[in-house]
């Protein structure tokens, strides 16, 4: 087993006894979707990352719960819920000081993207800064539209 395999499954496993204790509608599934994306970031593990990791889940998932007004996070906004979480703790890990960028790829990292005539634009010439905030931008933002659909009605 690689080091890599040995941290994945250490932060699974803590995560797991995290959320036994937990109201949350995310399942051991989504956790390990959420690992495996932030791996494919070139983000490394740290044994370390368990309670924020499920801190931010759990806090997207509050908020596209409240907002879509359901009990459950929609099996639609699976993915989507996935990249905000992976948003919100790169963001926590990089105002914290403690995210390192020289494994984060964000070299593709966009800048821009219009939807009429289709129109995408990236981050080029700019510092590492820029298209580090560009790329958590980019993770972190949720259409209205993607959530308005799952919306239910308060009685």
């Amino acid at each position: 087993m690689s080091c890599m395999e040995t941290a994945f499954e250490k932060v699974l496993a803590e995560i797991s006894s995290i959320i036994k204790d937990t109201n949350t509608s995310l399942s051991e599934d989504f956790y390990k979707t959420l690992l495996k994306r932030l791996v494919s970031f070139g983000y490394e593990l740290q044994e370390d990352d368990s309670w924020i990791l499920c801190f931010t889940a759990q806090k997207t998932e509050n908020h596209i719960k409240t907002v879509c007004n359901t009990s459950s996070l929609p099996n639609e906004l699976f993915y989507k819920a996935v990249d905000m979480v992976c948003g919100e703790f790169l963001f926590a890990k990089k105002q914290t000081g403690n995210l390192e960028l020289a494994n984060i790829d964000i070299d593709g990292a966009i800048k821009q993207i219009s939807e009429g005539d289709v129109s995408i634009s990236f981050v080029d010439g700019s510092s590492d800064e820029d298209k580090l905030n560009a790329f958590l931008n980019s993770l972190l933002r949720i259409e209205e539209g993607d959530l308005i659909c799952y919306r239910k009605l308060k009685w």
